[in-house]
């Protein structure tokens, strides 16, 4: 395969003892026509390396870092890459996303992905280098405890590395919602920062000088201009002024805001303003910045702590907090950390909610100061070690029906849009591959447009709106484009498949794209049935059915039960869930399902 985009081969890595061994290994061309780069080829290496059955955080469950053929080049919102691995927190697929300039120096090692297993016997600092005598493991017991962002500082003040990848204390401690951060941005959903942990492994460097030349070089100069023309226009003047957390006063007028873990939709104007970019101003001096390689300009921070709107939810309105300095202080706490924001926000307002309801004796309440326990969760502190396992596992341990409102869907928690409200969404929230989820599923979207009763489900039409979100979101994945660009890129399957044919020189067409991003839909399915998935997993928590909203909007479950096998039959899924024979045979299913990869001997890759 020519170098061009893609360099046709990845890096496995193998940890054991102190020692790193590296092998590069071929990827056939027909690989990246099938997944095209990102979660889809990200995913396709999980099925290759993942044992069927394994325990996420054993030493034999990989960790995938993905990259993209267009990383690399001028395009913008390119520098990102996916993070795969089977989650500790659901047991499912877990396919995170982060921009960094460690993503630009990942790709200089001259592979298109990295493949991670195996474990160390001490907590270390992993060197990855285009010199393969050069890969290392490095012991760092001083590291223990330290931030990602210090960690990166102090590395960089003594001429160690540039970029890093790397987990915080959470990360550590196999908090099942532990994240990585790059650069500060962090792949959070899922709990990957635990896999890392547990391989003992605190960062990552990269270092390599190889460049992956572009077929039409003139051609990608072209469009990488009109690319940044187009994502400084109208389409994304709303993330580049005040961000996502613009949303949340939008959210609370049009009451899909959730409150108290779930049990209301609106804080009402005054205490939607006090946590809104002009609140967040007062409590924290207001800066913009970039991603690297980014001409959008969407990171907005306060007082030096990111926000967008999924913290701004989880750490406010989710757990009653009005106050905007306590809500930056908790999201601060959650980046030095390594939480995900929504997986702590939403473990914490169950455990005040059955706090509150009488269930438990602990000594926690809505509207609290929740930095403290974040430090004992990332710990594994006295009741922290509890809420370190997410939603599913506290519900379980309290029981006492506490499990109807403990707001997940596979043991992912919730995101910052009212199912009940949004009954499109309440669908996608239900099939969505990693658990409940807004980027693998943008089906909101299709609630807000005008004329759509969005408190009324329309199963017959909603499937194919959650399929169609579904695919374009896998189409973005695995380019990688930012989904802030969407609104700039008017017909993506066209313009995808013209970005790939200039970058790589392969053949790509609209229909090509298509049954690629079903394609990838499909493996992901697939791997979750092969780790235990059942179609009775594919359900809201019965408050959202059992529960109305004030004005009685409620999700019926005889509409969300037809919604969901009509979903599963659109999708090819027979009724046991498996791959029905049309699916398989048109999307050559059975050639990628059965390239598995049993688990070699260590030291012994490829």
């Amino acid at each position: 395969m020519g170098v061009r985009g893609n360099f046709g081969r990845i890096l496995l890595v193998e940890l054991r003892g102190s020692a790193v061994a590296v092998e590069r290994v071929a990827l056939p061309e027909e690989a990246y026509r099938a997944f095209v780069g990102g979660v889809g080829l990200g995913a396709y290496l999980l099925w290759k390396y993942g044992p069927p059955g394994v325990d996420p955080l054993a030493p034999e469950a990989p960790l995938v870092y993905a990259l993209s053929p267009l990383l690399g080049t001028a395009l913008t919102t390119t520098a990102k890459f996916a993070v795969l691995c089977k989650s500790p927190l659901t047991g499912r697929i877990s396919d995170g996303l982060s921009s960094s300039r460690f993503a630009l120096a990942a790709k200089r090692l001259g592979v298109d992905a990295i493949v991670i297993r195996g474990a160390l016997d001490a907590l270390s600092w992993v060197h990855l280098d285009e010199d393969p005598a050069r890969c290392q493991a490095v012991p760092c017991p001083a590291w223990a405890g330290k931030s990602a962002q210090e960690l990166a500082d102090m590395a960089r003040e003594q001429g160690l590395f540039r970029h890093v990848s790397a987990i915080g204390p959470a990360g550590e401690r196999l908090v099942r919602y532990a994240t990585i951060s790059n650069d500060g941005r962090h792949a959070g959903r899922g709990g990957a920062g635990a896999v890392l942990g547990a391989k003992r492994v605190k960062a990552i460097s990269v270092r390599g000088e190889a460049v992956a030349g572009v077929a039409d070089p003139a051609a990608v100069q072209a469009r990488a201009r009109s690319l940044a023309a187009r994502s400084a226009g109208a389409a994304t003047e709303k993330y580049r002024a005040i961000g996502t957390a613009a949303n949340l006063e939008t959210f609370d007028r049009l009451r899909i805001l959730p409150r108290r873990n779930f049990q209301a939709v609106s804080v009402g104007p005054a205490k939607a303003r006090r946590l809104a970019p002009e609140g967040l101003a007062q409590a924290g001096a207001h800066v913009r910045d970039s991603c690297a390689g980014c001409t959008i300009g969407c990171d907005h921070r306060y007082g030096g702590t990111r926000i967008e709107y999924e913290t701004q939810f989880a750490l406010g309105p989710l757990l009653d907090v009005d106050d905007p300095a306590r809500l930056l202080a908790a999201a601060a706490e959650c980046d030095a950390l390594g939480l995900d924001t929504i997986s702590a926000g939403g473990t914490l307002a169950f455990a005040m909610e059955c706090a509150e309801r009488g269930l438990v004796d602990w000594p926690l309440e809505f509207g609290d100061d929740v930095v403290p326990w974040l430090r004992k969760i990332a710990a594994r502190e006295g009741l922290g070690d509890l809420l370190a396992e997410g939603t599913r596992r506290v519900a379980a341990a309290v029981g006492q029906g506490s499990e109807r409102f403990a707001c997940h869907v596979k043991g992912l928690e919730l995101p910052g849009y009212e199912p009940r409200a949004l009954q499109t969404f309440a669908l996608g929230l239900c099939v969505a591959s990693r658990g409940a989820d807004h980027n693998r599923s943008g089906a909101y979207q299709a609630d807000l447009q005008p004329g759509v009763d969005r408190y009324r489900a329309d199963v017959v039409r909603a499937p194919a709106r959650v399929i169609e979100s579904e695919d374009h979101a896998a189409l973005l994945d695995s380019l990688i484009l930012c989904k802030f660009l969407r609104g700039a890129i008017p017909e993506p399957w066209r313009e995808g498949a013209e970005l790939l044919a200039m970058v790589t020189g392969l053949e790509f067409d609209e229909a090509a794209l298509r049954r690629a991003a079903r394609r990838i839909a499909a493996l992901r399915h697939a791997f979750n049935a092969r780790e235990g998935w059942t179609p009775a997993e594919d359900r809201l928590p019965d408050r959202f059915v059992e529960e109305p909203l004030e004005g009685g909007a409620q999700v019926r479950r005889a509409d969300l039960e037809a919604m969901v096998a009509g979903y599963h039959a659109a999708r090819g899924y027979a009724a046991d869930g498996a791959l029905d024979e049309r699916l398989r045979r048109e999307l050559e299913m059975d050639r990628w399902l059965a390239d598995s990869c049993p688990l070699q001997a260590p030291g012994r890759l490829g």
